[in-house]
C-alpha cells in the first residue's frame, strides 16, 4: 500500500516532488545540518519526543539554532495530513536555517542482513551528531555491497567495533551473553539501541572485531529495520539467524512499541 509523500518546508507542506529550498544553503553546499527518521505506525510517531531532543542535541554541537516550537508545529500539521499509515518521518535542520519534514515510504531492508567489516575513523568533533554530513557512511555500505554484503559493519583502525553506516549492531556468544559497543567507543546513541539495553540484559563496552566473528547469532537495531538478524559477517554463516537472543530483542522491541503506542 503506497502512503503519501509529502513534505513541509517551513510550514507549508506540499507533495515531496514539489517542495523546494533555496541552493545557497550550507545544508545542501556543505552538508551543513542535522536531520532525525522517525518510524511512523498507522501514522504514529514513535519516541517523538527523543528524536527532537537528539535532534537538539546534534545541533547544539554544531552550533545551530532549532526553533523546536515551530517544528513541532510543523510535524502537527504535517502528520494530519498525512493519515494512518506505516512510513517513516525524515526531519532536517540546515544551516539555510530550514525546517524540513517528509514522509516516507519505509525502505525495504529485507528479512535478514549480510554485513561487511570496513574500516572507519570517527570524527571526534561530530561523534554522536546526526549531521547531513553523511557521504562517509554511505560508501562504506557502497563498500560492503561490493563484496556481495548488504550492507557495512563499521570498524575503527585498531580493530575495536562501532556500528552499521545507519544501525547499532548487538551480537552473543556460545552461552547467550548479549553484547554491544558502548557509546564510548564512539557510536550514535540510538534509540532503538537504547530501548533493547533497556529491556534486555546487556554488556556494553569496546569489543574487537575477533568477539564479534566467533558469535553465534547477531542482529541489527534501528527506527527502520528494528531488529534485523544478520546471516554473514565477512561471508562467514552466523550460528542462526535468527537466534534465540535475536527473538528475545524483537519481542522486547515489540513491547515497547506497543506501550508506546497504547497511551
Amino acid at each position: 500500500m503506497s502512503v503519501p509523500e509529502l513534505a513541509s518546508v517551513d510550514g507549508t507542506i506540499s507533495a515531496t516532488a514539489d517542495a523546494t529550498i533555496s541552493l545557497a544553503d550550507d545544508g545542501l553546499y556543505r552538508g551543513d545540518g542535522v536531520f532525525e527518521v522517525v518510524r511512523l505506525y498507522a501514522g504514529r510517531p514513535f519516541a517523538l519526543a527523543e528524536h527532537l531532543d537528539r535532534l537538539e542535541r546534534s545541533a547544539a554541537t554544531i552550533e545551530l539554532p532549532v526553533a523546536r516550537e515551530a517544528l513541532e508545529r510543523d510535524l502537527g500539521a504535517l502528520l494530519a495530513e498525512f493519515g494512518d499509515g506505516d512510513a517513516q518521518l525524515r526531519i532536517v535542520i540546515t544551516r539555510g536555517g530550514r525546517r524540513i519534514a517528509v514522509t516516507e515510504p519505509l525502505p525495504d531492508k529485507g528479512e535478514t542482513v549480510r554485513l561487511a567489516s570496513v574500516p572507519y575513523s570517527p570524527t571526534i568533533i561530530l561523534t554522536g551528531v546526526k549531521s547531513l554530513s553523511y557521504g562517509a557512511n554511505m560508501q562504506a555500505t557502497r563498500i560492503a555491497q561490493g563484496r556481495d554484503a548488504d550492507e557495512a559493519l563499521l570498524v575503527r583502525p585498531d580493530g575495536i567495533v562501532l556500528e552499521a553506516p545507519t544501525s547499532a549492531i548487538f551480537w552473543a556468544d556460545g552461552g547467550g551473553e548479549l553484547r554491544t559497543p558502548s557509546l564510548d567507543a564512539g557510536i550514535l546513541d540510538s534509540i532503538t539501541r537504547r530501548r533493547v539495553v533497556a529491556e534486555l540484559e546487556v554488556k556494553e563496552g569496546e569489543f574487537a572485531l575477533e568477539d564479534l566473528a566467533s558469535a553465534e547469532e547477531a542482529f541489527l537495531a534501528s527506527t527502520v529495520r528494528e531488529v534485523q538478524p544478520v546471516t554473514e559477517l565477512d561471508a562467514r554463516r552466523l550460528g542462526s539467524a535468527p537466534g534465540p537472543r535475536t527473538l528475545d530483542a524483537r519481542e522486547a522491541f515489540g513491547r515497547v512499541v506497543e506501550r508506546a503506542l497504547s497511551t
